[in-house]
Parts: structure tokens; C-alpha cells; sequence
């Protein structure tokens, strides 16, 4: 009987554990992860007079499917976060969970600390990365791709 106590009450503290792992995860993905960079209009304006510059970022899977957001330079957040440009109802989405970004006149993905992580053509997103157009961008239940 003392056994069985003693594992239930193992479970339950790494139970907890594992709780505010996640709590502290979405936390840290929160704390200050704006950045605004001069120049991204003017990049993006640039980039927009190619006919394979991506125009839209469109989700084609998911709650959201069918949902365009035009690309006019600045950032995108994704996330849970009610100031995200992409909101995502969805369990698997941290409240900041990635963000897409011109640098020069390429767009770029990158993971802001996520717990269930980012997934670019089903590759791990671990640093930015260059986002081609087509290519899938899964979060959580969420996909998305950069289309011109």
C-alpha cells in the first residue's frame, strides 16, 4: 500500500512539473519578443515587383483554412496572444509561438520558444529560417504557406 502511495505520489509531482514547464515556456516566449526594424516596408516593397515574391500568407489547414493575410513588410506573429496578427485557437500553439519576417527581400520563419515547436517542411525550426513559396509551416494544428 505504502508503495502505491509513494508512485501516485511521484506521478502527481512530476505531473506539476510538467505544468509549469509549460507556464514558464509561454512566459518567457512573452516577455519582449517585439522587434521593429526600420526598413522593412521599403524591403518589402522592393521584393513585391518580382512575380515570385510572396504576396499573401494564406492557412490551408486548420481552424483558420481559407484565412489570407497580405505580406506588406512587417512581422507576423503567431500565437494564442490576442495581439498576434494570426490568432490560433489551438491547444498546441504557444501564446507567442513564431513570427515571419522580411530580411532583405526574403521571408523568414522563426520559433519564439514554443513548447510544441515550429515545423517548416516538416524540419524542426530551431534558428530562422528562409521560407520558400509553397512550403508548409505547421503549428500546432495550423498550416501555412507564403504564396505569391
Amino acid at each position: 500500500m505504502q508503495l502505491t502511495r509513494a508512485g501516485f505520489l511521484v506521478l502527481l509531482w512530476l505531473f506539476v512539473l510538467a505544468a509549469l514547464r509549460v507556464v514558464r515556456s509561454d512566459l518567457y516566449a512573452a516577455s519582449g519578443l517585439r522587434v521593429s526594424v526600420p526598413g522593412f516596408r521599403r524591403n518589402a516593397d522592393k521584393a513585391a515587383k518580382g512575380n515570385k515574391a510572396p504576396r499573401q500568407l494564406v492557412v490551408t489547414h486548420g481552424a483558420l483554412t481559407g484565412t489570407r493575410i497580405s505580406l506588406d513588410g512587417r512581422p507576423i506573429l503567431i500565437g494564442r496572444a490576442d495581439d498576434s496578427t494570426l490568432v490560433l485557437d489551438d491547444d498546441f500553439a504557444s501564446t507567442r509561438h513564431a513570427r515571419i519576417s522580411l530580411r532583405g527581400t526574403d521571408w523568414y520563419v522563426e520559433d519564439l520558444g514554443s513548447t510544441n515547436g515550429t515545423y517548416l517542411d516538416r524540419a524542426k525550426v530551431t534558428a530562422p529560417l528562409r521560407v520558400p513559396l509553397g512550403s508548409p509551416i505547421r503549428i500546432g494544428k495550423t498550416v501555412i504557406e507564403l504564396r505569391s
